[in-house]
Formats: structure tokens, C-alpha cells, sequence
């Protein structure tokens, strides 16, 4: 079966985003290159200091079945970033305790747009931006579908 992992482009900040990702997940980075350490490519000019120590890719699993993945981009690379705005993150959490642990710890220093609450669908769910402009949705389902 198919996994989904979202990747994260950020626009300078990948390397302190992955760091505190991996404060609230735990874990270890299997892989983070820079785009200094890329072989030359034929057709692209040389890169500036200050971006060949962006972070050109970065993995941080998660769970068992689920890897966070994540780079910088800048103008200088074709492509300006627009970070947390086209896209959310939803976390399915086991407990009510982990997904209040996820929910604190994430939104810490962002933007709650919805406080974790019971909701008419039956789970305990909440929204917020995190402090890197990343949306995020935790959700535990009190009463599992059969």
C-alpha cells in the first residue's frame, strides 16, 4: 500500500522548522543534505554561500508508517516559497493525551485557529498554524468507526 508523506518547502528556515519538528516527535534525521553538498549540474551556475547552506532535503519518520520530509527554496533556484497556506497536515493521534501533547507542543509560539475540542463528528480535533506558517490538524477519534 501507498504511504503519504508530506514534504515541506520552506523558504530559509527548513533546518530550525526540522529541528523543532524533531523536538516534539523525537527520532533522528536519516538523511539532511544541503545544496552545497550536490554535485555540479550541467547548465546551472554556481550557487551563493548563503544558499548552498539552505537545506536541500531533509526526512524525519514519524511513526512506523509515516516520514516527514522537508527542503528550502529560494528565488534563486526558480521558485519563491509560500509556506502554509496550500496545504495542512493532519495528525491522527491514538489517545486524547497524545493528541493533546502534539497539539502543545506544535502550536507552541503559533497560531491556534481552532482549540482541541470535542467536535459533532464524534472526535476530539483542533486546528493551528505553527510558528513556520505550517497548518496543522490533530484529531482522536473518541468514538471509532466499526
Amino acid at each position: 500500500m501507498a504511504a503519504v508523506n508530506p514534504y515541506l518547502t520552506f523558504n530559509g528556515t527548513c533546518e530550525a522548522a526540522f529541528n523543532f519538528y524533531k523536538s516534539v516527535f523525537g527520532g533522528e534525521f536519516p538523511y539532511i543534505g544541503k545544496f552545497k553538498d550536490m554535485p555540479p549540474m550541467d547548465g546551472c551556475g554556481e550557487i551563493s554561500e548563503a544558499d548552498g547552506e539552505l537545506i536541500m532535503h531533509v526526512s524525519l519518520p514519524i511513526s512506523k508508517e509515516t516520514i516527514l520530509m522537508g527542503s528550502d527554496s529560494s528565488e534563486a533556484f526558480g521558485q519563491a516559497t509560500v509556506a502554509g497556506n496550500n496545504f495542512s497536515i493532519s495528525i491522527n493521534a491514538e489517545s486524547k493525551e497524545e493528541a493533546d501533547k502534539l497539539f502543545d507542543g506544535l502550536s507552541e509560539g503559533g497560531k491556534v485557529t481552532m482549540p482541541l475540542n470535542k467536535t459533532f463528528w464524534g472526535a476530539y480535533f483542533g486546528m493551528f498554524t505553527d510558528k513556520f506558517g505550517i497548518n496543522w490538524m490533530v484529531n482522536f477519534d473518541e468514538s471509532p468507526k466499526s
